[in-house]
Order: C-alpha cells, then structure tokens, then sequence
C-alpha cells in the first residue's frame, strides 16, 4: 500500500487547484513572497525555496545581509512576508512594537567560528593564548561590518579587546558586507584569516574551517523566521516546509545545530 503524501505536498497540491481560477490567483496571492534573512542561512534556505517555487508556482524572493541589516530591510518594506534573524532581535523588536501580529519559529544555532583557505596550515586557536598568536601572525583578517549589523563582527571586537590587540587586528582587517563576502575573501586570498558563523564556513567550503572560538569566548546565536500571522496559504506552507522535520535537518546539514534551550543566546 501506498503511504499518505507528506502533509506540506498536500497542501502545495491544494493551493495548485486554488491558483487555477485568475480571480483568486490575483486576490489571494502576491507574485512574489518577500523574505529577508541573515546570510548565515543562505545555502539551506536557497534549496528550500526552489523546491517550493518549483512545486508550488509561487516564488520567493530571497535577500541576504547581516543579521541587523536584514532587520532593517524587512522593516522597511511593507509588503514583506518572512524575516529570518537573530531570536534577540525578533524578541526586541517585538517588544519595542516595530514587529507586530505574527509568528515565531526558532530555526536553530549558528556558531562562531575562523576560517582559512583550504591547503593552508591552520592555526591552533582552542586557547585565548594561541587564538591571540593566530590573530597577531596572520597577514590580513576579515571580518563583517559591526556598523552594519553584524553579529559576529560585534562579538570579534569585544574579543579583540579582551586580548589587548584591537589596535593591531583592526590596522590589518578588511570589513565584509557579511558572511559570505568574508568566506569569498578567504577562498580569493584577499585575506589570509576570516571571522564568520560556522554555518557560512561550511556552505562555502567545508575543508575551509579552522574552529570555533576557544570556550570562554563561544558564539552562538539562534536565529528565527519571523512571518506574519495573515500571510497567505501559499506563505504559511512554505513557512512549514521551513519550519518543518525537513527543512530543520536542511538547515543542520548547512552546519545550524538544534536550539539549546538551556543556555541564554544573543
């Protein structure tokens, strides 16, 4: 016997039947459902949505940015339907009334990390001690903007300071839109260190990973989608295919670890 389709198949079969008739169509549904979201999560969300632009009809318009800068697009624009970032500043936003009447579904953890091109020795960083020789040893680092809203370019300042080389890693850092210009000046040589999420690391090469921060220094951020409670059927399926068993082991796959609920996240 044959085994009931999963339940989001069945609902992308139903809004097929939906969008047959052009009067509905055109009421119901926007052409493109806007989602805005941190880079951190772009390789796993990039699948997704052509999976269910393909089986569905409808697309997704996907931007990138910092976690902050994400924020600031979503707010922005109206007709947006998704945001994806940090559960902080969800959790904010909320609070300070600039997100309201919707719903939030924690995605997983994103870990701070180091990367170096691939066939390069890599550096011992599993102490402050050594991660401090690493930083003062390599030629040029690049990290996001903090100015922009970046998570982790925040984080790696107060490190930097801790270990009293903030002078000399900035006069030799180059600042990064965000993860995924930080990973493409490593894999390029425009710089010999990056500092990024663990999650952009492994979506732009794996073998690229130098490891996390040493422990009294750990990152790690949970991100959330974000979407509006009166968004479209088409809108709430693609939010449980995101949400969903399959879409979490997507997003663990691209290097997001399951949500610690036990520990306090920035």
């Amino acid at each position: 016997m044959a085994s009931a389709p999963p339940d989001n198949i069945v609902s992308l079969k139903k809004m097929r039947v939906a969008g047959s008739s052009p009067s509905l169509a055109a009421h119901a549904f926007p052409e493109e459902l806007r989602l805005y979201a941190a880079a951190g999560v772009k390789a796993p969300l990039t699948e997704l949505a052509a999976e269910f632009e393909k089986a569905s009809g409808r697309k997704i318009a996907l931007v990138f940015d910092t976690a902050g800068a994400a924020e600031q697009l979503f707010l922005a624009d109206g007709g947006a339907i998704f945001l994806i970032t940090s559960q902080t500043r969800i959790s904010n936003a909320e609070k300070t009334g600039k997100l309201t009447g919707g719903i939030t579904e924690i995605l997983g953890d994103t870990v701070g990390g180091f990367a170096m091109a691939p066939g390069k020795i890599k550096p011992d960083i599993s102490t402050p001690e050594k991660l401090k020789a690493a930083l003062l040893a390599a030629p040029r680092i690049a990290f996001s903007d903090p100015a922009r809203g970046a998570t982790i370019g925040k984080h790696f300042l107060g490190v930097i300071e801790i270990l009293g080389i903030k002078n000399e890693t900035i006069k030799k850092s180059k600042l990064a839109k965000d993860g995924v210009e930080t990973m493409h000046m490593i894999l390029t040589g425009e710089a010999e260190l990056g500092v990024t999420q663990i999650s952009e690391i492994l979506q732009a090469d794996p073998s690229a990973l130098v490891g996390p921060f040493p422990g009294e220094f750990d990152l790690a951020t949970t991100y959330s989608l974000w979407y509006r409670a009166d968004a479209t059927a088409a809108a709430k399926t693609f939010a449980r295919i995101v949400t969903g068993p399959s879409g979490r082991a997507r997003f663990q796959q691209h290097g997001l670890r399951p949500f610690l609920k036990q520990r306090n996240t920035p």
